[in-house]
């Protein structure tokens, strides 16, 4: 899959690098080891973390906030998904359980910070996604959400149309049981590229761990 980015997205943030993880897979419904994994991060970061402290210790969701507010949209109104899902752990609430490689994607995403994209690679239309800034009234269906203003928000596109934002991805394109060939986009708004990898690496291990994959392979795009 090639990934181009944008002029509107190069323009408010010149230092974002990201990382395509393709695999081919397995899913299941649930991976009790996988929730044990998730409990210990979800326990470290209640002991660690407040809701007020999260920007200033996770860089990934500050610059995730900052391009939000770059581009119109307000942070605190369309949360970044890693931190919707780190601010619901420190509530206390327990985290919504989907299927396995939506679960893993969740946990890789609130580890590092990162926003991540997960899409089953047979519902993308074409083989290039552009990512760019949505538009208002553009159509875009968000996942157990219904029809999201995307106005203003980092949209990820196919041939047609948006599948993926850092608040919600696209019903069209969504993970299912049935899913065998996925694509995950790490969104590094802060830079780190040294981060970028290992949030891609750490994925690839959980692939391997719970959802019967080599791991598949990752690349760069700047």
């Amino acid at each position: 899959m090639k990934i181009v980015v944008s002029n509107e997205i190069e323009s408010v943030c010149p230092q974002f690098v990201g990382a395509a993880v393709e695999a081919v897979v397995e899913n299941s419904r649930y991976s009790a080891p996988l929730w044990e994994e998730i409990g210990e991060l979800c326990s470290d970061y209640r002991a660690r973390l407040t809701p007020s402290s999260i920007k200033e210790i996770i860089p990934g969701i500050a610059a995730t906030r900052q391009v939000y507010k770059a581009c119109g949209k307000d942070p605190s109104r369309y949360r970044p998904a890693a931190e919707a899902l780190i601010r619901r752990t420190l509530q206390g609430k327990e985290l919504y359980q989907i299927d396995t490689l939506v679960d893993l994607i969740n946990l890789a995403s609130m580890k590092y910070g990162y926003s991540l994209g997960g899409f089953d690679a047979d519902r993308i239309e074409g083989d290039e996604l552009t990512l760019g800034v949505g538009r208002a009234g553009e159509p875009y269906e968000g996942i157990g959400r219904g029809m999201l203003n995307i106005e203003g928000l980092p949209v990820y596109r196919d041939r047609l149309g948006g599948v993926g934002t850092p608040t919600s991805d696209n019903e069209r394109t969504k993970l299912s049981l049935q899913t065998t060939r996925l694509l995950v986009l790490v969104n590094g708004y802060d830079g780190n590229e040294q981060q970028v990898r290992a949030n891609a690496e750490y994925l690839q291990q959980l692939l391997r761990r719970y959802a019967r994959s080599d791991g598949g392979h990752y690349t760069l795009y700047k």
